[in-house]
């Protein structure tokens, strides 16, 4: 058995920032992910960040991600890398971990679960076609592997994750045949569209893909356009060539460990899904147990950072290190209200109001 003050679950952008602010306050933090390397998606993300200096503005994610990791390994965290987090059982508060294939018991005092998002699929005829991939398998061929996913690529959602991931196909040397999206606006920043429009790339709203074609992978797929009711015009179809289709068509939070855990649950849409009711520092409804990042609900990494840091201060002052405690969450607090403020993350803030309103 493992005794440790902080376990942190995710060594993502969330997760490296709880385990930053805890150690920062005294506490004997352990993080542990997965993969290999701390970062999460961040190890992908060739892109520079927005936001307040504070949430390090102007930083590509694959800069950030040595960063963070680099500040927890000063502050003495603890990196269990290649580990999955098999289960919580709160009734002896034991975290259990597959660490290089040994079985292996954790408790910590408190614990902070970071464990992301994953991608929503879409259904429609041939979504099963070697060459239809979620936005982020594309991005981690391309930016972790330097493996293009095609030579021309229909991507179906104009989010960021798609604009983005879109931007750097056609830096990849990959053909964008168009970005389809079915809202009847783009719901991503519009500098990552405008700069999409300036390379010749079409963005069309208020459509979809309806089905894809080929064998014995991608070749072709065929599009159409929504009416009000999101439903596809028939007549409207047409074919483009293509040999992959990228998906971003949204997250869900990852939060098997909450439910198994107790926390109380609400679905809220705009949020992503399910996700645990807690307070201003991210604690749950079970004393100890926080969350971070996406998954308490979908936003961008800069959130997520924000959310990480107010979660490991809330449980190092759990256990006692409480110095200069309401200053840095009121500071980490104003960050995130500055960060969740313009159009574009009207949902966000719909859906914490909700989420705090007991509605969904």
């Amino acid at each position: 058995m493992t005794r440790v003050e902080v376990a942190v679950v995710g060594a993502g952008p969330a997760g490296l920032c709880a385990a930053v602010a805890a150690a920062g306050q005294g506490a004997r933090v352990l993080v542990l992910d997965d993969a290999h390397h701390p970062g999460g998606q961040l190890t992908k993300q060739t892109h520079k960040f927005f936001g307040s200096r504070r949430q390090r503005a102007g930083t590509r994610g694959i800069e950030l991600a040595g960063v963070l990791a680099g500040e927890a390994r000063e502050q003495g965290v603890e990196f269990w890398p290649a580990s999955t987090a098999l289960g919580y059982y709160p009734a002896d508060g034991v975290l259990t971990v597959d660490r290089g294939g040994r079985f292996l018991k954790v408790r910590p005092d408190a614990l902070v679960i970071a464990t992301g998002a994953s991608e929503r699929m879409l259904a429609f005829p041939g979504n099963d076609l070697p060459g239809v991939y979620g936005a982020g398998a594309v991005q981690t061929l391309m930016n972790v592997y330097g493996v293009r996913p095609g030579r021309r690529v229909l991507m179906v959602g104009a989010g960021n994750i798609g604009l983005i991931v879109s931007y750097q196909l056609v830096q990849a040397g990959v053909e964008v045949a168009a970005v389809v999206e079915a809202a009847p606006r783009i719901g991503g920043y519009a500098v990552h569209a405008s700069k999409l429009r300036r390379l010749g790339v079409p963005i069309l709203v208020s459509h979809s893909v309806k089905a894809a074609y080929g064998s014995p992978a991608v070749e072709m797929a065929s599009i159409w356009q929504l009416d009000e009711r999101w439903e596809g015009v028939a007549g409207s179809e047409r074919r483009l060539s293509c040999d992959a289709i990228g998906l971003a068509v949204g997250l869900s939070p990852l939060t098997d460990l909450l439910w198994q855990a107790g926390c109380a649950m609400r679905y809220v849409a705009e949020l992503g899904g399910h996700v645990p009711v807690r307070d201003e520092v991210g604690e749950t409804s079970v004393p100890g147990v926080y969350v971070a990042g996406d998954a308490g609900g979908v936003e961008e990494a800069s959130s997520a950072m924000a959310t990480g840091r107010l979660a490991g201060l809330g449980a190092s002052r759990r256990l006692g290190y409480a110095a200069g405690y309401e200053e840095a969450v009121e500071e980490t607090r104003a960050d995130l209200a500055a960060l969740r403020q313009g159009p574009t993350a009207g949902k966000i803030r719909r859906g914490l109001q909700l989420l705090r309103e007991g509605a969904g």
